[in-house]
């Protein structure tokens, strides 16, 4: 197994085409948006390239002074269910050397059960604190979601930190959403 690289720039449309095939609209960027992180100095996309070079999947990471957020992971569907999602982060983990937070969806489907049983196979543990995703943009939606960690629960004051730093940077909301 090859590992997990920065993405070129001209891997950017494969690396968004996998996003809209693997996330719900309101959990990504629209083209333009995402493109434009390709800028942003705590932003990077790491790829897991096949033998060939190109890339079979995907993650992209907010790097903040204490800890990584992981903001996508996903991989080709013929690809899925060979270990190389759990590759990827046992990969990313020790390059990151940091606590790495996350976002799932509510336990509410299979999927998102399955989902969530996969982050705490590869070490994260989930946070039992009112969490909402903002918006990416004013065509989408605001989501109830769950923050996971590694490196065991976080306290509320600790969650309080990562929550903002998450709303100023990656979301750059200004204000505190409601109920957050």
């Amino acid at each position: 197994m090859s590992g997990i690289r920065t993405a070129r720039e001209e891997e950017f449309d494969r690396v968004f085409s996998l996003m809209e095939r693997s996330f719900p609209p309101d959990e990504y960027r629209g083209y333009d948006g995402q493109r434009a992180l390709l800028r942003e100095p705590a932003y990077t996309i790491y790829v897991d390239p096949d033998e060939g070079d190109i890339p079979r999947g995907f993650v992209t990471v907010w790097q903040f002074d204490d800890f990584a957020f992981l903001e996508h992971l996903a991989t080709e569907p013929s690809c899925r269910g060979q270990g190389r999602g759990s590759a990827i982060l046992h990969e990313l983990s020790g390059r990151l050397g940091c606590r790495i937070v996350l976002e799932v969806e509510l336990p509410e489907t299979e999927i998102a059960a399955r989902r969530i049983e996969f982050y705490r196979r590869n070490g994260f543990v989930t946070n039992d604190y009112p969490y909402i995703q903002p918006a990416y943009s004013v065509e989408k939606h605001a989501l109830p979601l769950i923050l996971m960690t590694t490196d065991g629960p976080v306290s509320q004051t600790e969650f309080r930190s990562i929550r903002d730093a998450l709303y100023r940077t990656v979301y750059r909301v200004k204000e505190e959403i409601k109920n957050a």
